[in-house]
């Protein structure tokens, strides 16, 4: 396995800009690449890829950023990125690779480590440097979140993906210095066997589930959906998302896509309220990374109460109106002070 140095991270782009999961691998690769005393390398990949996003890179850590940019990239589509990033990988031969937990990073690391003869491991939410053995421990819930587990991976290069949320971005230094070099990865278009046929944006409105730092998620018990217009109202007030377990989306109650848990989305709010949800083992996973987590029931053996930081019980009708009214006490005093 001799030749393997550095971490390489997979930036993505969102909207013209780095998506946030990116700073966050930049974070931990940099942290893993000090440990290792080698470099950090990123690579971002579509077609008009703008240079001063690969400054952003070198700027939040990276020492080297390799830019892969074709017109048949401007699509994500699994055949060609996993083709552009195998040649990558070959070529520069990192010791670790690291993905976000988001869809491209589920489908692609999987494949890539595949091709590479190695092995993955997904969702992690904690990653260390083994002073033994120089290899990467990689920490992930397990169980439904109800254990952790570490793994280790004795192939080269070691892929992980992290949860999003679970890692913290360095501080932005315009100062730091870096290379970015354009990579040429030659795909034979005869290699793409999907294509794009239409790209359908999700309408929500406000702030994106996955992107808040306040969640209130309802459950069953919320009853209807009326009753998640009080969860809109106390989420609006804390500047917030509102999600929901399983059944309010089955039922829908609210859109498919507000459903956290092992099938829905993973959320790693600062602060995660349930409301009226029991708190199945599908679901605790989906909120595992929340900072504190909030749970209203009235019934006081709900599983929701074992992982909670702060737990109320009692009917969620009567205890999120005077929540309500507190918040709003709260946010006037801020503004007259």
């Amino acid at each position: 396995m001799s030749g393997y140095q550095g971490v390489l991270i997979c930036g993505e782009i969102s909207e013209g800009n780095l998506s946030p999961i990116t700073t966050e691998l930049l974070g931990i690769g940099h942290s893993l690449a000090d440990q290792l005393g080698q470099n950090l390398h990123a690579v971002l990949i579509g077609s008009g890829v703008d240079t001063k996003l690969a400054q952003d890179c070198i700027y939040f850590g990276a020492n080297t950023v390799y830019v892969i940019d074709d017109p048949i990239l401007k699509d994500y589509l699994t055949d060609s990125y996993v083709a552009a990033l195998e040649r990558l990988t070959r070529e520069i031969k990192p010791d670790i690779m690291l993905f976000g937990q988001t869809s491209m990073g589920r489908d692609v690391g999987p494949r890539l480590a595949y091709r590479l003869n190695t092995g993955v491991t997904l969702d992690c939410i904690e990653l260390l440097i083994d002073r033994e053995t120089n290899l990467m421990q990689q920490t992930k819930p397990v169980y439904g979140g109800n254990a952790n587990a570490i793994y280790v991976c004795q192939t080269k290069p070691q892929i992980a993906s992290i949860r999003p949320k679970t890692m913290s971005p360095l501080e932005r230094d315009e100062f730091r210095k870096g290379k970015i070099i354009f990579f040429v990865p030659n795909i034979k278009t005869t290699a793409i066997r999907g294509k794009v046929v239409e790209r359908v944006k999700e309408q929500a409105a406000g702030i994106k589930l996955e992107d808040a730092d306040v969640v209130v998620c309802g459950g069953r018990g919320i009853g209807g959906p009326e009753g998640f217009k009080q969860l809109e109202e106390l989420a609006q007030l804390l500047q917030g998302a509102v999600g929901a377990s399983r059944p309010p989306c089955e039922h829908e109650w609210v859109p498919e896509h507000c459903q956290i848990g092992l099938t829905g989305k993973i959320v790693s709010p600062k602060l995660y309220i349930g409301v009226a949800l029991s708190g199945s083992s599908q679901h605790l996973a989906g909120i595992s990374g929340s900072k504190n987590i909030v749970a209203i029931n009235k019934d006081p053996k709900a599983n929701i109460f074992s992982v909670a930081h702060y737990g109320v019980v009692g009917d969620y009708r009567k205890v999120l109106p005077a929540f309500i009214e507190k918040c709003k006490d709260e946010l006037y005093s801020l503004v007259l002070s």
